[in-house]
């Protein structure tokens, strides 16, 4: 059985000052890796009747910067986080939680790449992917979800009714926090990677975790997704069908027709009616799961 100790056993003990924190504030915009950003496709979401802004969280090293969106007369909303791509919490990220705002939720996006580097200012994937996504540690991200979970508690938002979603990278992370925190009641992965390179850094992947999922996760892929074989996501349902309760409860949805990235309206690899009806199950799935 994997426990939440080889996920801490990763880092060694440290002490970290502030400066510790390359990313202190979250700015505007899209990365500048994914420009020039496909304009007539990007969602924009207002604010209006929302609480929304750049928070600050306290971590043992320091403080970590978080987008949150909320309704604003909710009293304890239930909180969902949502974890970025590669790419951080820039524009699209933001937006994604405005729109769940919307939907009556508290939208957590914590910058999980803060320490390492801020992977809005390298100008190709290839760079953020050598100089930052790499580097973090899945300890570190599964501490800093923590975190995150007892910050939202600390402000009276119900993490008793905790979710989580994420994109790409985040998908990834995704399956896994929904192995660590035993607090989490569903997961909705869009199109995360489900086996990859073992490492100190990312010593387990979706595919070796399905026996410790604590929460159902609706997986979203696309078929046409060059990055993830479909031969993986047949590995992991059978994986699913084995493994915890979780996970005999989870679920893998394939839009054939779908890339990897279906959802980013910012990018090319957008498709509409993909990204609609899997928002919508994923609402569906927040709502059948948060009791």
């Amino acid at each position: 059985m994997k426990s939440d100790a080889e996920f801490d056993s990763l880092v060694p003990p440290r002490h970290f000052d502030r400066r510790s924190f390359i990313v202190t504030s979250l700015g505007a915009g899209f990365a500048l890796a994914v420009q020039p950003v496909m304009a007539q496709t990007a969602i924009k979401t207002g604010s209006e009747g929302l609480t929304a802004g750049e928070v600050k969280v306290p971590v043992p090293d320091g403080e970590m910067v978080a987008y949150c969106a909320r309704p604003e007369n909710a009293a304890k909303p239930p909180v969902v986080l949502v974890i970025s791509e590669i790419f951080g919490v820039h524009e699209y990220i933001r937006d994604t939680c405005r729109r769940l705002a919307q939907q009556g939720y508290c939208a957590f996006a914590p910058e999980l790449f803060a320490r390492q580097g801020d992977p809005r200012r390298y100008e190709s994937v290839a760079d953020v992917l050598a100089n930052v996504t790499s580097k973090t540690p899945d300890a570190q991200v599964m501490r800093d979800l923590d975190a995150g979970v007892a910050w939202a508690a600390a402000q009276g938002f119900d993490t008793r009714r905790l979710a989580i979603t994420g994109f790409c990278w985040g998908g990834r992370i995704t399956w896994l926090y929904c192995a660590h925190n035993p607090q989490v009641k569903a997961g909705v992965a869009w199109y995360g990677r489900l086996v990859g390179v073992v490492n100190e850094f990312t010593p387990l992947h979706p595919t070796d975790v399905t026996g410790e999922l604590k929460a159902p996760v609706l997986g979203l892929y696309g078929g046409l997704d060059t990055g993830i074989p479909l031969d993986t996501v047949e590995a992991m349902e059978k994986k699913l069908a084995t493994g915890s309760l979780a996970a005999q409860a989870s679920l893998i949805e394939v839009y054939d027709n779908a890339p990897h990235a279906f959802h980013a309206d910012y990018r090319p690899s957008y498709r509409k009616d993909e990204a609609e009806d899997g928002w919508k199950k994923m609402l569906s799935w927040f709502g059948r799961n948060l009791v």
